[in-house]
């Protein structure tokens, strides 16, 4: 299973990337808002995270392989778990993506059915499913804010998300304990463990 793609990037056509690795080349599927940071990198090397899976209908024998990439792994990741969801397909969630994974991650963890079903193929039940799922597990890609990020950025986002439940434990609303902790988190700072986290949080609104 490829994981990980790394070339030249050749075009962005819609919703497809072309990537040449050596003699080859590479169509590579990708979400709108990946689409528009890409359109500037033409000519130039670019590694996408990806997933892979098979297009068409079993039954008809007509099965395709296909590429999904995404500038990091977290947005992989949460492309994962939006998949998950029933009745929301690689299709269907490649087409609705067409807002940062931070935006759509906020809306879930905020409950705003409204703005998910502006999303493109997301209706109002297929967002209060999504809401009903996700709710949960997506506080840490609300703070997503880099297409840089790598393993220890990962780990980053695990220790705020556990931050985060920590400070609403504490009387804090979601919105609240978010802007608490965005400035904190995107410092140059690394954080192992969530009490260190937190210290600083609360050091940094005392300053």
């Amino acid at each position: 299973m490829i994981t990980k793609i790394t070339g030249t990037l050749i075009s962005v056509d819609q919703d497809v990337a072309t990537l040449q690795v050596d003699a080859f080349e590479y169509a590579v599927l990708i979400p709108e808002f990946a689409r528009r940071q890409l359109q500037f990198e033409r000519g130039k090397p670019v590694s996408l995270h990806t997933i892979q899976y098979l297009d068409g209908n079993p039954t008809q024998g007509k099965l395709v392989p296909r590429m999904v990439g995404f500038l990091n792994v977290a947005e992989r990741e949460f492309f994962e778990l939006f998949c998950s969801v029933q009745g929301v397909g690689m299709r269907k969630a490649l087409r609705a993506m067409i807002r940062p994974v931070a935006e759509v991650a906020g809306m879930i963890e905020e409950q705003d059915a409204k703005g998910l079903s502006t999303l493109p193929g997301i209706g109002a039940a297929t967002a209060e499913r999504i809401i009903a799922k996700l709710r949960r597990k997506v506080p840490k890609f609300a703070l997503l804010v880099s297409k840089e990020m790598g393993g220890e950025d990962i780990a980053l986002m695990d220790v705020a998300s556990e931050a985060f439940e920590v400070l609403r434990t504490l009387g804090h609303s979601e919105a609240d304990a978010r802007k608490m902790l965005d400035p904190v988190i995107s410092g140059k700072k690394k954080y192992k463990d969530v009490e260190q986290l937190i210290n600083d949080v609360y050091a940094n609104q005392r300053a």
